[in-house]
């Protein structure tokens, strides 16, 4: 009798061993899917970027620096991207998303650049992608956040560190993203 009780303890205790692992499985996949999310949205900005950037140097005044922060910030991204560092990467986001700032503040003081269909149709079409990038960020952070708490807890931290599972990095911009846009120095 107290054999099968043992026998039963066992494998109680080896079916949950199997769902903690199975659930963990599902987590680290979660941030694996979010990120590939991000990674798609931050190819279509990629390919759109230069775009852009042409049609404003058809403009031969337009503010040549601010076109080659944008090209430069669009490089390191895509290089964060394929390397898959996401602290490089929130850099570059930072970098990059001031430079588009400034490329659509400073195209206000072109009027005929404003009124060129394809420059308003790439400038929605960024926009609409910052804004998914967005969402996706907010989407891998919980997924990230929700990967570091079931690795962190007792008892799936044991299987967790028995097979490799690994804390996540966040998906952070740098503070001066983050902080308030001053109006009067894109104006001047």
């Amino acid at each position: 009798m107290s054999t099968l009780i043992f026998l039963g303890i066992v494998v109680v205790a080896l079916i949950y061993a199997i769902s903690l692992y199975n659930h963990l499985v599902n987590v680290k996949h979660a941030v694996a899917k979010a990120w590939a999310n991000i990674d798609v949205l931050l190819k279509q900005r990629h390919d759109e970027l230069p775009k852009l950037v042409e049609v404003c140097k058809q403009y031969k005044q337009f503010e040549q620096e601010t076109l080659q922060r944008v090209i430069a910030a669009r490089s390191q991204v895509q290089s964060a991207r394929e390397s898959q560092d996401i602290g490089a990467l929130g850099r570059a986001e930072g970098a990059l998303r001031a430079g588009l700032g400034s490329i659509f503040a400073v195209a206000e003081a072109y009027p005929e650049l404003k009124a060129n269909e394809h420059f308003m149709q790439l400038q929605t079409r960024i926009t609409s992608l910052e804004n998914g990038i967005s969402d996706r960020r907010e989407l891998y952070n919980e997924a990230v956040n929700i990967n570091n708490v079931q690795i962190e807890v007792f008892p799936a931290s044991l299987i967790a560190r028995s097979f490799g599972f690994g804390e996540k990095p966040l998906l952070e911009f740098s503070s001066a993203e983050k902080a308030d846009v001053d109006i009067k120095t894109l104006f001047s």
